[in-house]
């Protein structure tokens, strides 16, 4: 067989069984939604209650940057050690 043409088949896949149409690569449609949702159901889980009145986060790293949230959805669970910060993270420098 011409290897050529034996790469060619092989580049091809083929998603079900004999008949179906050979795709080039399986499409996966997936949500943030889903993802959100997921994470709320292990959230709950952990048992963890909203904490109101919280404007801003900031995470200090180790290299001198900061991860600063502004107006965040603040969640934690004391007797698991567990917080869970929620909203729109800009990466900042510590001087900032």
């Amino acid at each position: 067989m011409n290897p050529e043409k034996l790469k060619k088949l092989q580049a091809q896949v083929r998603i079900g069984g004999k008949g179906t149409p050979r795709r080039k690569k399986k499409i996966v449609h997936s949500t943030p939604a889903t993802d959100d949702k997921k994470l709320q159901s292990s959230l709950k889980k952990l048992s963890v209650n909203t904490i109101p009145g919280i404007e801003e986060v900031n995470i200090i790293k180790n290299d001198g940057t900061v991860i600063h949230f502004n107006n965040p959805k603040a969640q934690a669970s004391l007797p698991t050690n567990t917080f869970a910060i929620t909203g729109h993270g800009e990466n900042k420098s510590i001087s900032e």
